[in-house]
């Protein structure tokens, strides 16, 4: 069994990796931005870790006192979209052995969700007020769920990207973005520029929820076929940090317009914590 500091001492890895990765119009080291730091999202990383993975809380518990405590650090909305992705990693790492994986633990984590998950949840997202959260018809985080954490979820499932995976056992990490990650990894031997290999793909790929929120269809095909030049410039480089000049000059058009790609980079965390705990239940 996974100890709570090896759970810690993993997600604290994949967050300071995405923050090591040159993701354009996004918060890296190469760049700021959106009023947020560097170390904004560091503190933000330090101060969540112990309750998203604290053995005593269920799951909306973890969630949301992950989120109190970033809030009480940092006073903004850093992490959210982290944290829904990786509480239910993180909790499902603790049940999985050698002999049933990350990916059926967690189905088994997502199968048995409640209607006080949902709670604690809709009183984290309320906390954390993210941007162009918006009203839903039904249940609205800020009034009381009466379903579960999983059904609230499938009814955000064709807005939101992050609720999704809760419907399709993280579909996306494990059929796509940690199958990016490990190519890149074996050709480069780095993790840091793995994740941005995991950024570029899925933006290239797929609508960023968070950017749709805030501006609607208005940047979806600009974003994708930048994003996708990248992947494609990152697919055929053996030597991706000669990349640098021109990611940032890509960071510099999407910050100007308010363009902030905050999804894929929940995700680019969320993967990389996949791989940390496989690692760590293969016991590499």
């Amino acid at each position: 069994m996974l100890t709570q500091q090896q759970l810690i001492e993993a997600y604290q890895f994949a967050c300071e990796i995405e923050l090591r990765a040159f993701k354009p119009g996004n918060v890296s080291v190469y760049a700021e931005g959106h009023d947020m730091t560097v170390q904004d999202f560091r503190i933000s990383a330090e101060q969540s870790a112990t309750p998203i993975s604290n053995r005593k809380y269920g799951l909306g518990e973890r969630i949301y006192y992950a989120v109190k405590a970033t809030r009480a650090a940092v006073g903004c909305n850093t992490n959210l979209g982290i944290i829904l992705l990786c509480a239910p990693l993180l909790l499902a790492a603790e049940k999985a052995d050698t002999t049933k994986g990350l990916q059926q633990a967690l189905t088994d984590v997502l199968a048995n969700t409640s209607i006080e998950d949902a709670d604690w949840v809709f009183r984290a997202i309320a906390l954390a007020a993210p941007g162009g959260l918006g009203k839903a018809e039904t249940q609205d985080v800020a009034e009381k769920p009466d379903v579960t954490l999983t059904q609230a979820m499938r009814l955000a499932s064709e807005r939101d990207r992050i609720a999704l995976q809760f419907t399709t056992n993280y579909k996306d990490v494990f059929d796509f973005l940690v199958l990016r990650y490990n190519t890149a990894f074996n050709r480069w031997g780095d993790a840091e520029w793995s994740a941005v290999a995991v950024y570029a793909a899925l933006l290239a790929t797929y609508p960023d929820s968070h950017i749709e929120r805030k501006y609607g269809n208005l940047h979806t095909k600009k974003v994708m076929d930048k994003m996708a030049l990248v992947d494609d410039k990152l697919s055929q480089t053996d030597r991706p940090e000669q990349m640098e000049s021109y990611l940032r000059k890509i960071d510099g058009e999407f910050k100007s317009a308010g363009i902030n790609p905050g999804t894929a980079a929940d995700f680019t965390v969320a993967t990389v914590l996949t791989v940390q705990l496989e690692q760590l239940l293969n016991g590499k």
